[in-house]
């Protein structure tokens, strides 16, 4: 309980996934050099409103007394990491991005940049949210990103690459993994589900929140993972992609996919191309949806299954173009040996991960 009152639900959350993370990868260090190259990175988009929302009122109506000495500490978006390292003695890097919908694969990517860097040996990364709240609900509906045509059906309200995409539909959660050099892991005969093989960032230079029709942003992300990766377009099984179920997102990050994977080193056809969105199950969780996302993707790589695009009924209409397999209601299994996460985010931030089978 004394934890719980220090901390806001986005930490909450994050402390959560990040035990039932260290668990499945069973890392539980003790030594004084193993905990000095442990580090953690947990980002979130917003954190918490209710703190905020709740303590202006309080303040409002009863002045400073009425604001509680956790306050700020409770708001901030870095303790979300920090309370998992002072909670395991983790004392390597301690870092956490926001970065819009975008956070959690930034946080996983540039994780993974310090283990190749030497300034940790394992990392614990992802992204938290907590952002039910009508606050959250109106300012996304103001913007009109949220699907308001469905109410009576909300199960049915998260619908990318649908002819009747209208908006996403919030949610919240957490995502972390344990990402370790890959000599280290092997050491220890730890269980490897995928190869983190490249990272690509971007910006749109364009709008608030509005992305480029052209995609341009997404693919200058992608085309960047795949370089570091080393990998051609043409050895893509599978992407999982942002695709938030809005009008406008969902087409632009279709031709963004098309004009990556097709064409010179590319498929030869747009059929060959394997996307889907997972957000037509959990909806959109913002600064955690990218870490949630790659564990998809992770494990698309580790079993060989395409997770499904649920409530896609009939693909958007034909001029755009979506003519991929976009992995209608049921999971397909397929031979997946390299995998791409995608996660794009207002202020035109973009991020790409590319996760491979372990190979030797």
């Amino acid at each position: 309980m004394e934890d719980e009152r220090k901390m806001a639900t986005f930490a909450q959350y994050a402390m959560v996934s990040a035990e039932e993370a260290l668990h499945d990868a069973g890392w539980q260090p003790s030594t004084k050099d193993d905990l000095e190259n442990t580090g953690v990175y947990i980002g979130s988009g917003i954190g918490n409103l209710d703190d905020a929302y709740d303590t202006a009122i309080a303040y409002e109506k009863g002045g400073y007394k009425k604001v509680t000495p956790l306050f700020v500490p409770r708001l901030l978006i870095n303790l979300g990491a920090g309370h998992i390292s002072m909670r395991y003695g983790f004392k390597g890097p301690n870092h956490a991005a926001t970065t819009a919908c975008t956070t959690g694969l930034h946080a996983i990517g540039d994780a993974a940049r310090l283990i190749a860097f030497g300034d940790a040996d394992v990392m614990v990364a992802g992204g938290a949210e907590s952002c039910i709240h009508p606050l959250a609900v109106a300012g996304f509906a103001r913007v009109r990103s949220l699907a308001t045509e469905w109410n009576d059906n909300p199960m049915e309200a998260s619908r990318p690459f649908d002819n009747a995409r209208a908006g996403f539909v919030i949610g919240e959660g957490a995502g972390v993994v344990v990402l370790e050099e890959l000599e280290h892991a092997k050491m220890r005969d730890a269980h490897i589900y995928a190869e983190v093989k490249g990272y690509g960032l971007s910006a749109d230079a364009h709008h608030m929140t509005a992305p480029r029709e052209d995609g341009e942003g997404p693919l200058l992300a992608m085309k960047r993972a795949l370089k570091h990766a080393q990998i051609k377009p043409s050895e893509v099984d599978y992407v999982n992609a942002h695709a938030t179920s809005t009008v406008l997102g969902d087409a632009a990050e279709n031709r963004a996919i098309k004009s990556l994977l097709l064409g010179d080193h590319g498929k030869t056809a747009p059929s060959q191309i394997n996307i889907s969105s997972t957000k037509g199950a959990i909806g959109h969780l913002l600064g955690a949806a990218g870490a949630i996302e790659a564990i998809f993707t992770v494990l698309a790589v580790h079993q060989d299954v395409l997770p499904p695009t649920l409530n896609l009924v009939k693909p958007g209409d034909p001029a755009e173009e979506f003519d991929c397999n976009y992995v209608p209601k049921e999971a397909q299994d397929h031979r997946v040996d390299v995998a791409m996460s995608n996660s794009f985010g207002f202020g035109g931030t973009n991020a790409s991960l590319c996760f491979a089978k372990l190979t030797s």
